[in-house]
């Protein structure tokens, strides 16, 4: 009887998972409604209560994700896995900051001396038990899976210094334009990333101290760091001289400190 019930779940999860909605529909709703632009577009702030209110939602749509095995996965395009990947590491960020709020101050309140909170296992994902940084190093920044720097600015770290978590859900057939966006949003920044023009310098974040391999690496024509903000110019700069400096490129990079602070809307 054992066997038969365990063979009748696995037909069971296995249905599910060919059924995946990848339009995450659920997920894109409750972005759509619990998170908050600001910054004239360039930022977001999350409304962590909203999702508290709606969390059998959230709850359904991360089953669903657990619910995909590794072969399901496996026959899907690379623009749905990594979609799927980008979506999972979002909606399991948030499930970790509703296991203490509102009593938190960071995300960073959610690890330990011995253990990040980003290093904590605590779903399933195909077939295993995870953790945030599973997903982020372990399955997209996998070497030549998906190869895809920009998505340093769409998996989001529920942090004010992080790029924003975007109010939409990534889909696959939109997924470029969705990370060109997100990418030039956060360049555009300019509490974030800046030119100072007086001292030829050019103020970003750290991830980019942090992930300047995955920009040189001539992933989607990003080959350093110059080329990357030289792509970018055009928002990072304030006038056309600035715009015209940055495209030169040899300037002097200085990475701000990171903003740990939560992300949640002011209340």
């Amino acid at each position: 009887m054992k066997k038969i019930l365990a063979i009748l779940t696995l037909i069971l999860m296995s249905r599910v998972a060919l059924a995946f909605d990848h339009r995450h529909a659920d997920w894109d709703a409750l972005l759509k409604q619990h998170v908050v632009l600001i910054s004239e577009g360039h930022a977001s702030q999350v409304d962590y209560a909203g999702f508290k209110a709606d969390r059998a939602v959230l709850k359904s749509y991360l089953d669903a994700l657990s619910a995909v095995n590794e072969s399901d996965y496996r026959r899907w395009s690379k623009s749905q896995q990594l979609a799927f990947l980008i979506n999972a590491y979002n909606a399991f960020t948030v499930e970790l900051i509703l296991t203490r709020y509102p009593d938190l101050k960071s995300i960073k309140e959610l690890g330990s001396v011995f253990q990040s909170p980003w290093k904590k296992a605590f779903f399933t994902l195909l077939g295993q038990e995870r953790s945030l940084d599973d997903i982020e190093h372990g399955l997209i920044r996998a070497p030549g899976r998906f190869d895809e720097p920009r998505i340093h600015v769409a998996v989001n770290c529920a942090s004010i210094g992080c790029p924003m978590l975007r109010n939409e859900a990534f889909v696959a057939s939109s997924l470029d334009t969705q990370l060109e966006d997100s990418m030039r949003r956060f360049l555009a920044d300019h509490s974030r990333n800046r030119f100072d023009a007086a001292n030829k310098t050019l103020l970003v974040a750290k991830i980019f101290d942090w992930y300047q391999d995955d920009f040189k690496n001539g992933y989607q024509g990003f080959s350093s760091l110059d080329a990357t903000f030289a792509r970018y110019a055009d928002v990072l700069g304030d006038t056309p001289l600035a715009q015209d400096a940055i495209r030169k490129g040899g300037l002097k990079i200085r990475y701000l400190d990171y903003d740990w602070a939560l992300n949640a809307t002011r209340r």
